[in-house]
């Protein structure tokens, strides 16, 4: 018999001869159990996402991101702190073992080791069961991440320095300084003020601003001559006229005390004089009332 001879097509009998319409299933068949993708549950997934984007807009109107000052790459004094997410990593970096020489052990080893082993606990342990106590390798594993991370967080959060680290990023008013005052020619001969303090007096790399506090001439001088806190005693180079005259600038806020402008001790003295003066008169009035 040659080949083909004697044998008939008949055609394929999964392919319909007719095409037929496509008639969207009838889903009453399962009632309660399924639904259409279009309109049905597309239009309720919308309306929860909507929900929700809402809640989040309000919650970002009422409560803000808190925002620190400018950032000043000079400033080395900074203490940075990451997301919450991130203080385990953060934490890891303090330790001896992971931190100096060895950075690159904290920073991509020992996270690489870690997420490396979760990430292949599935084929290290390739068990059916599902109760964690049967699939000791794979639990084992989980249990030493979340326990370390956990551990890591809670100290970093109870070493970290709170109070400083709000006043480091505090959004301070900035003072507007008179630089044609004789008080602020002074500052800028000063290369160790300049270096702490910045160049306009505003707080730099080691040191607060200087009109932070509300001092008078007199403390404002013992402060130079003396330090206070890590500010050590002795950096200023210049004569004590120099050094009067910039501490009333100091104590002025930035305003030169000839201009009678500021803060400084001219107008609280003055203030006093006038409440004496005041209290005198009403003295006198009531003794002549008598």
């Amino acid at each position: 018999m040659h080949r083909g001879k004697g044998m008939k097509f008949v055609g394929d009998s999964r392919v319909p001869a007719e095409k037929e319409p496509n008639i969207p299933k009838d889903y009453s068949e399962y009632p309660g159990k399924t639904e259409a993708f279009w309109p049905n549950f597309l239009l309720r997934e919308w309306m929860v996402g909507a929900v929700f984007l809402i809640g989040f807009l309000v919650l970002t109107v009422a409560h803000p991101a808190p925002l620190e000052s400018i950032a000043d790459p000079t400033e080395t004094g900074y203490i940075p702190l990451p997301d919450w997410y991130f203080l385990f990593l953060y934490q890891l970096l303090k330790y001896e073992f992971a931190s100096g020489p060895y950075t690159v052990i904290g920073a991509v080893v020992l996270p690489g080791i870690a997420f490396g082993a979760l990430l292949l606990a599935p084929w290290l342990d390739g068990g059916r069961e599902r109760r964690p106590y049967k699939r000791p390798i794979g639990s084992a594993l989980m249990l030493l991440g979340v326990i370390s991370i956990i551990f890591l967080t809670w100290e970093s959060v109870d070493q970290h320095d709170w109070e400083a680290a709000a006043q480091q990023g505090a959004i301070e008013d900035e003072v507007e300084v008179d630089e044609s005052a004789a008080g602020y020619e002074i500052y800028q001969t000063q290369d160790s003020c300049i270096g702490c303090h910045g160049g306009d007096m505003q707080g730099g790399a080691a040191g607060p601003n200087i009109f932070q506090s509300d001092y008078d001439t007199d403390e404002v001088i013992d402060i130079i001559q003396n330090g206070i806190g890590e500010m050590p005693a002795g950096q200023f180079d210049g004569s004590d006229e120099e050094l009067e005259t910039l501490a009333a600038f100091i104590a002025n806020d930035g305003q030169d005390p000839e201009n009678g402008e500021g803060g400084g001790d001219e107008d609280a003295e003055g203030n006093e004089e006038e409440n004496t003066e005041g209290n005198e008169e009403e003295a006198e009035g009531e003794e002549e009332n008598e």
